[in-house]
């Protein structure tokens, strides 16, 4: 499948109830070829308006954690488990996130990333384990399927809970260190 097709199916899609409360599908954005991808688990209001992930307050702080490691936003692709926004910024349902997995796994495919790190506790829990506990986990490497995977603090916690703001920091520095690597 091609990126157009993908993003057409995915912007046409109606496994789920959310594509008809959508403004717009949030599909991802980034480098298409990129070593490193970012998967969060769902667009939120700012989003859904422009069809972009992560460009509200939590996505301009996780901007900032990715100029003070020194990536590049256009460097990383950045993703959502979910396309669509839950209303009221609900966690998405198992059952929304079985309906669109789907799409997340073709741009992973795609983009054949070296590393994924998810972006909070709910891509964690569907990428990493189940059972994934993000205050005791965040920052753990493993390598699952090829990938070299491991989980930091959603960005829109760390508006909520500032303390953790330290911690994102220490895993963001390891994310740099482990993306300037050799393969």
């Amino acid at each position: 499948m091609t990126w157009e097709e993908l993003e057409h199916a995915c912007d046409t899609c109606d496994r789920c109830q959310l594509g008809k409360t959508k403004t717009k599908t949030v599909f991802g954005c980034g480098n298409k070829n990129a070593d490193l991808m970012f998967v969060g688990e769902a667009p939120g209001e700012s989003e859904d308006l422009t069809g972009e992930p992560f460009v509200g307050r939590a996505g301009k702080l996780f901007d900032k954690y990715l100029e003070a490691v020194g990536i590049k936003r256009s460097e990383v692709y950045i993703a959502n488990m979910l396309k669509c926004r839950p209303p009221k910024n609900r966690d998405p349902l198992p059952s929304e996130q079985d309906e669109c997995i789907y799409y997340l796994r073709e741009q992973v495919k795609l983009v054949k990333p070296r590393m994924i790190v998810c972006l909070g506790r709910i891509s964690a829990a569907r990428l990493i384990h189940p059972d994934y506990k993000i205050t005791k986990e965040h920052g753990v490497w493993v390598n699952k399927n090829d990938y070299l995977m491991t989980a930091v603090y959603h960005p829109s916690l760390l508006l909520r809970d500032p303390r953790k703001k330290e911690e994102m920091l220490a895993d963001m520095l390891e994310v740099a260190r482990r993306l300037r690597e050799p393969d």
